[in-house]
């Protein structure tokens, strides 16, 4: 076969076509992870095998062979100091050839049991065409996790993350370790925090992800608890939704505990002596109260400023608005330093 291949002009037969794709949240299109190879003489095709070939001996002579191949899993890519010895068929017939030894090496129960460890499969020969249920885009996401290879520039939506984490369960690789805080797939996943950070953290909740939780959980401060559906918490879990709420209850605790002492009075002087300055103690009081009423475990620093900066406009003691200046510097380093993560 690759003699054929090198007799075939490559520039010609081969280009980039463009499957039916999802749309992801913020509409930008999935890139397609196939190129489609077309010829009038089957048996130049590099994909599929002749194994898959139903039939070899007499192919159509007035239709050509068309076949699509991984752009990233073909047979000539070099992402594996060995050749490919085993070729993955997608649900929408698109052929990746990938490394038995690879997937063997991060599966617990041999891929789902399609590879069990034999001579063929780690010899280098090309071995039988698998068919699996999962998409190409889906597929194509499992295979780069396993590789350890990027895939944003593929622009997978969501639903196909999501739906990439319970094929790689179902195939035996460990999550924790393919989807951990140092991996590139971590990081493609997280990008959606912003977007969906519910669902992103229900994905990582289901998959006992702490590492991609966390970080998710700061997304959640301007959710409202009381929204949440039986479904929703079911899906959560016990676990994770105990630390989404104490996250929620912790800081709007810590907001009204910080609020509570009033600025600090200064010594007595003829302008202002400490009955004067309970003017100030009543009104930040006053403020504080309106804040702690309705506290968010989203407030910004901002709010606060707002909230409480103006009392100083109705004192007339410099040492009093020193005093207060002092008193909401601090609020606003302490609150900052609140815990925003599970």
């Amino acid at each position: 076969m690759s003699t054929c291949m090198e007799n075939t002009d490559w520039d010609f037969l081969l280009q980039f076509v463009s499957e039916p794709l999802e749309m992801e949240l913020s509409d930008v299109p999935e890139r397609p992870v196939a190129e489609r190879t077309r010829s009038a003489v089957p048996v130049q095709v590099p994909t599929p095998p002749d194994s898959f070939t139903s039939s070899p001996v007499d192919p159509p002579a007035e239709e050509d062979t068309l076949v699509s191949v991984s752009t990233t899993f073909f047979p000539g890519a070099h992402i594996h100091s060995h050749p490919p010895d085993v070729v993955l068929l997608s649900s929408d017939s698109i052929f990746f050839y990938v490394h038995a030894r690879a997937l063997l090496r991060v599966s617990e129960n041999n891929f789902g049991g399609l590879l069990p460890l034999s001579s063929k499969a780690t010899t280098g020969q090309l071995g039988p065409v698998l068919a699996v249920p999962e998409s190409s885009t889906v597929l194509n996401i499992v295979l780069h996790a396993i590789y350890d290879m990027p895939c944003s520039h593929y622009s997978p939506s969501f639903e196909s993350l999501a739906t990439a984490l319970s094929a790689l369960t179902d195939y035996g690789v460990s999550l924790k370790r393919h989807v951990s805080s140092s991996s590139a797939l971590h990081s493609l996943l997280l990008s959606y925090a912003p977007l969906c950070p519910l669902e992103l953290y229900t994905l990582a909740a289901s998959h006992d992800l702490y590492d991609l939780a966390v970080p998710t959980s700061s997304h959640l401060l301007s959710f409202s608890l009381a929204s949440l559906t039986d479904e929703m918490a079911d899906r959560i879990g016990a676990i994770y939704l105990k630390r989404l709420f104490f996250l929620h209850f912790g800081r709007a605790d810590a907001l009204k505990r910080l609020l509570l002492p009033p600025p600090h009075p200064h010594a007595a002087t003829n302008d202002c002596d400490f009955t004067e300055q309970k003017r100030l103690t009543r009104a930040w009081a006053l403020a504080s109260a309106y804040l702690a009423w309705d506290a968010r475990p989203d407030l910004s620093t901002n709010a606060i400023e707002s909230a409480l900066a103006p009392l100083g406009d109705q004192l007339s003691c410099e040492h009093c608005r020193k005093a207060l200046r002092d008193r909401l510097k601090t609020l606003i380093i302490q609150w900052s330093a609140v815990k925003r993560t599970i």
